[in-house]
C-alpha cells in the first residue's frame, strides 16, 4: 500500500500551480506559529546575518521564509508526478548555459536556496548530460524510495551516498558528469574551515573547491528562485579565478560570492538549518 503523504503529493500534483502555492502559503503560515524551534532557529539566523533589521522586520522576513519553505516543498508534487511537458513549462533555465554544455568537467554550486530540487529537476530535463550529486539517505525507508526517485525522474542522474566519501565523486567527474553539489551547510568540525559567512566565523567544507581541483572541474554556480511561473534556474558565469592553491581562501571565497545571491533573495534561503552550530574552540552557542 502506498504511504499516504505520498499519495496525497500524486494528488496535489494534478492541481493549478497557484492553488499549490496558496496551500503552500497557509502551510507555512502554520509552521511558523507551530514549529517553534525551527521558528527560534531562523530568526537567530536572520539577526546575526542582518543585524541592521528591526526585530519586526526580521519576523515578518523570517514568516516569508517558512511560506517559501512549505510552497517548495508542495511543488515537489509536480515536479515529480506531473507530466514531464507541464514541468518542462515551470522550469526556465536562463544565463549562462554554455558553461554546462561545452566540453570539460564542471561542478555545480548549488546553494540551498528552497528551489533546489526543482533546480535539480531543470538541469536533469533540459541538459542533455550526466549528472551526479550527493545523497543523504532518509530514516523512513519509503519517504527514502520516494525522493531517490523524484530526484532520478529526469535524465541520466546518480545518487552518490555521503559515506561513500571522495574517490566515487572524483570518479564521475572524470567520466564526464557533471556534479550538483550543495556545500553551504554545518557539517560540523570534521575537515571544516572556520571564515566568515555575513561577519560570523562559519564552519564551512571547502568540497567545492576540493572536488574542482580533484576533478579538474570548473565551477558553475546555478541558483534557483521560486516565482509565479514555477522557477527560475538561473546559470551564473564560471568562476575564472576558482579555485586557487589555498583551500580556506576558497571557502570564504564561496562565503561572501554565496551572499550576493542571498541579498537578492533573502526569504528564499535555507534559515531553518543551525548554519552556525558548530563554533570555535571556547566560544559558546549561538543557538
Amino acid at each position: 500500500m502506498m504511504h499516504p503523504g505520498i499519495l496525497f503529493m500524486r494528488a496535489l500534483a494534478l492541481l493549478p500551480l497557484g492553488l499549490v502555492r496558496a496551500l503552500g502559503g497557509l502551510l507555512g503560515r502554520l509552521l511558523f506559529v507551530l514549529a517553534r524551534s525551527r521558528r527560534r532557529i531562523a530568526l537567530t539566523n536572520l539577526r546575526l546575518c542582518f543585524p541592521q533589521l528591526g526585530e519586526a522586520e526580521r519576523v515578518a522576513l523570517a514568516r516569508r521564509n517558512f511560506v517559501y519553505f512549505a510552497q517548495a516543498f508542495l511543488d515537489r508534487s509536480w515536479l515529480w508526478h506531473g507530466e514531464p511537458a507541464l514541468v518542462r513549462r515551470r522550469l526556465r533555465i536562463t544565463g549562462a548555459v554554455q558553461d554546462l554544455t561545452r566540453e570539460g568537467a564542471v561542478v555545480m554550486f548549488a546553494p540551498h536556496f528552497y528551489g533546489m530540487d526543482a533546480g535539480g529537476s531543470a538541469v536533469m530535463q533540459q541538459i542533455d548530460r550526466p549528472a551526479c550529486t550527493i545523497y543523504s539517505t532518509q530514516n523512513n525507508a519509503v519517504v527514502d524510495e520516494w525522493m531517490r526517485r523524484g530526484r532520478q525522474r529526469f535524465g541520466d542522474a546518480t545518487l552518490l551516498s555521503r559515506t561513500e566519501g571522495v574517490k566515487p565523486i572524483v570518479r564521475a567527474l572524470r567520466e564526464g558528469k557533471m556534479l550538483y553539489l550543495l556545500p553551504d551547510m554545518d557539517l560540523g568540525p570534521l575537515e571544516s574551515v572556520f571564515v566568515p559567512f555575513y561577519g560570523v566565523p562559519t564552519a564551512t567544507v571547502p568540497s567545492l573547491s576540493r572536488f574542482a581541483k580533484l576533478g579538474q572541474a570548473r565551477v558553475v554556480p546555478v541558483v534557483t528562485r521560486l516565482t509565479s511561473f514555477g522557477y527560475e534556474v538561473r546559470v551564473h558565469p564560471a568562476w575564472t579565478d576558482y579555485p586557487t592553491a589555498d583551500a580556506t581562501a576558497d571557502a570564504a571565497l564561496m562565503n561572501q560570492r554565496l551572499q550576493g545571491y542571498i541579498d537578492e533573495m533573502p526569504e528564499q534561503y535555507y534559515w531553518v538549518h543551525k548554519r552556525f552550530k558548530t563554533r570555535p574552540p571556547g566560544e559558546p552557542s549561538l543557538y
